[in-house]
């Protein structure tokens, strides 16, 4: 099972595939009871007002700390540890329930944590040990959720909320092949020690069939060999960037790369805007951006336009005004931010003193509530690249599901989520072993029923679904007069 000798396979596959919500300020937001179209705030938190409150999985983290397997409790990851792994207070109620678990008592443990529901009902942690403590000592089968809680609560729980739906799915549904589905929960701080350590405590744990993971592509990238090298099914939501096609054959991703946005990207600046000519604002501590820079560049000049400039925003001394200022000088028409959510604020920068001067485009870091919060009307008009938009699903039963489940909108964070967890269920169901899982989600002409479209897979791993163009415009559903909105 090789997916890298069809490489040519994947480029053809990649021509004919070619040929969010959540964002918004809603951390603004007191209530989740809003009307249906309102944004789902934090559970029990303010805004992360940190550079890394992220919510794309590209923030790039290149951070390394002292992490090691042995501090890694995958045992107590059910819940039983008797801790959340959020950063933040934890309501009494779900307290009790971690304590209850924590004993061993799973009847008490499932009465609290539904009462911890109902205080909070957008708290998927929550409904995860629920479901955890409901399967008690019973037989199950076991896959691992690793999210950046720590550093980036937002998009944690934006993932935890597609990965605790699509577990209640399949368990209210009668489990996989009739065993429910248990999943352990780890913050690996999108950092590329701790999350090597983690990796290493899953893989030595037999009952775990399947990691959900990693945020970043960085952080991915630092994991993948691990994973592979173990037979560990590894399966990202969030990590885009194209270096990851090559990392084997247990790494999949429900996520389109890079390449795909890129694409995307390039023909609307080229067909759309009708400009040839482009500024790419990056930083090179990030594989993820430098991913973007690469692909966008390369699919700009083999179709007649031109890279008039690269700056690097993590450069010493970088002035955003200066920058602007000599981009236009050399002729710009169109400002590409091939840029990270650890560097939004750059962005925002670049966004405000452009002032809708050039036409603007960016990867899907740019889809992040931040750029409507700080660049309001300096925002109009940016145009980005998703996997996913609820605009474009309100009427699937996933996504009446979810505003039911949550309370509010979800962003493609959640969609992909879901998607990871599912694929990872379709793989345990025609195989429940580790080589098993990965061979099976391997197989040609593989679909597994997905949020709203089903899920494919190229022979590289990457998921075989076009991205799709949101624009900035003004609107109501974020809270903050501006909204993500696809390009008709």
């Amino acid at each position: 099972m090789s997916k890298k000798s069809e490489l040519p396979a994947l480029i053809a596959a990649l021509v004919v595939t070619a040929g969010l919500l959540g964002g918004g300020a809603w951390w603004l937001k007191n209530n989740v009871m809003g009307p249906e179209g309102s944004f789902i705030p934090p559970v029990g938190l303010g805004n992360d007002s940190s550079g890394s409150n992220d919510s794309s999985g590209n923030s790039g983290s290149a951070r390394g700390t002292s992490s090691n397997a042995g501090d890694i409790d995958v045992a107590g990851a059910d819940g039983r540890s008797g801790q959340s792994i959020l950063p933040g207070a934890v309501t009494a109620a779900k307290q009790a329930g971690l304590d209850a678990f924590a004993k061993g008592d799973y009847a008490a443990a499932e009465a609290a944590f539904s009462a911890a529901l109902k205080e909070q009902r957008n708290d998927p942690e929550a409904l995860i040990y629920l479901n955890n403590a409901a399967i008690g000592n019973d037989q199950a089968y076991t896959i691992a959720v690793a999210v950046p809680a720590s550093p980036a609560v937002n998009p944690a729980m934006e993932l935890l909320r597609g990965a605790a739906q699509a577990q209640t799915d399949i368990n209210q549904a009668g489990g996989i092949n009739g065993k429910p589905l248990k999943m352990l929960l780890l913050d690996d701080q999108d950092d590329e020690a701790r999350a090597k350590a983690i990796a290493s405590a899953l893989i030595g744990d037999p009952a775990v069939l399947g990691v959900v993971g990693h945020f970043s592509s960085s952080t991915t990238l630092a994991v993948a060999e691990s994973y592979e090298a173990s037979g560990l099914t590894l399966v990202s939501p969030t990590s885009t960037a194209v270096k990851i096609a090559e990392s084997g054959d247990y790494i999949f991703r429900t996520v389109p790369s890079d390449r795909l946005a890129a694409a995307t990207l390039s023909r609307y600046v080229l067909n759309d805007l009708n400009q040839q000519k482009a500024a790419v604002f990056y930083t090179s501590e990030s594989a993820y951006s430098q991913s973007v820079k690469s692909e966008f560049t390369t699919e700009l000049l083999s179709n007649g336009g031109d890279v008039v400039a690269e700056v690097d925003v993590s450069t010493s001394g970088f002035s955003a005004g200066k920058a602007v200022q000599a981009a236009k000088a050399a002729g710009a028409e169109v400002i590409m931010l091939a840029l990270n959510t650890a560097t939004l604020d750059q962005a925002n920068q670049i966004i405000a003193l452009n002032q809708q001067d050039l036409p603007m485009v960016g990867g899907d870091s740019l889809y992040n509530p931040k750029v409507l919060d700080v660049g309001r009307q300096n925002a109009l008009g940016l145009t980005v690249a998703v996997p996913w938009h609820i605009l474009s699903h309100a009427q699937t039963p996933f996504v009446k599901e979810s505003q039911a489940l949550w309370g509010g909108d979800i962003n493609w964070r959640t969609a992909t989520a879901y998607d990871a967890v599912m694929t990872l269920a379709e793989g345990i169901k025609l195989d429940p072993t580790r080589p098993g899982v990965a061979a099976a989600l391997a197989e040609p002409g593989l679909s597994i029923a997905g949020s709203t479209a089903p899920i494919r897979f190229l022979p590289t791993g990457d998921r075989n679904q076009a991205s799709q163009l949101v624009t900035v415009q003004p609107g109501n559903r974020s809270g903050s007069g501006y909204d993500y909105v696809p390009v008709q």
